[in-house]
């Protein structure tokens, strides 16, 4: 399995692809993805050829319950982003193998 990608390394990687300084790795993602969540604040879509759609997801209020209580409490309506892989993106990814199950003796 991977491990995770923090935005320095990320920064990093982009300096080194680009060969770029390290500060106009960090500006160029740091616009990227203040444009992108304006963007996408404003109610549009935001698509990546071959990466995958940024857009905005509604959520509609509901009735929830505490988990100490078991009270009923009601939940507000919100909005939030949301991305959806392409097909590119997801072909990408490894597949998990599926675990073989033990011999038995």
């Amino acid at each position: 399995m991977a491990e995770n990608l923090s935005k320095a390394e990320l920064v990093d990687a982009l300096a080194k692809a680009a060969d770029i300084t390290k500060v106009a790795a960090a500006t160029a993602l740091n616009c990227a993805l203040a444009t992108i969540a304006a963007h996408v604040n404003k109610g549009g879509k935001v698509t990546l050829v071959g990466f995958g759609t940024f857009s905005q997801k509604s959520r509609k209020a509901r009735t929830g319950r505490n988990p100490q209580t078991g009270a009923p409490i009601k939940i507000a309506a919100s909005k939030s982003m949301s991305f959806k892989a392409s097909k590119a993106a997801k072909a990408a990814k490894p597949k998990a193998k599926a675990a073989k199950p033990a011999k038995k003796k």
